[in-house]
């Protein structure tokens, strides 16, 4: 750490404190050069997940924001705001290791985690997500997923 007063980088710790519930660290200091005593604080910086949209722009992940989008399909369906929970808390989790590398996650990612979570345990609400993440076109497209999730829940034809 630079003296503020003389410059030199030679110094010693006299005395360290955890501030903040832990989030920092207060050492007290003495320069080796001039015996000037001065305070530095530490602290942990944190970076941002960032997720990069389809047009490459980037905006902070926000968990409410995926929040709404899972209340948004699940709506009127027979599952519980602690399932939503967890489904949030899942992805959330899993796009903070995926992302750890650069801080950077593609919304496509995140759009097919939450694509594969509520297959698991609702197809309308799978459906309807996929309905605005997949920006579907035309009723075509649309009937194509029910039919695939249908045949895949009648199972194979004896």
């Amino acid at each position: 750490m630079r003296c503020p007063h003389c410059g030199s980088l030679d110094d010693r710790v006299i005395d360290s404190r955890t501030l903040a519930n832990g989030e920092s660290i207060r050492r007290r200091r003495e320069c080796l050069a001039c015996e000037f005593r001065f305070t530095s604080y530490e602290r942990i910086e944190e970076k941002p997940l960032m997720v990069v949209k389809r047009d490459g722009r980037r905006e902070p992940f926000e968990r409410a924001k995926l929040e709404r989008g899972v209340q948004r399909a699940v709506e009127k369906r027979p599952i519980s705001q602690l399932s939503i929970e967890n489904i949030v808390n899942e992805i959330e989790d899993e796009a903070a290791v995926r992302g750890k590398g650069g801080n950077e996650i593609a919304s496509s990612v995140l759009g097919d985690m939450v694509l594969h979570r509520l297959y698991d345990i609702d197809k309308v609400a799978y459906v309807r997500f996929m309905a605005v993440y997949r920006s579907f076109e035309s009723v075509d497209e649309f009937l194509k997923v029910v039919e695939q999730i249908e045949s895949e829940r009648k199972g194979p034809a004896l």
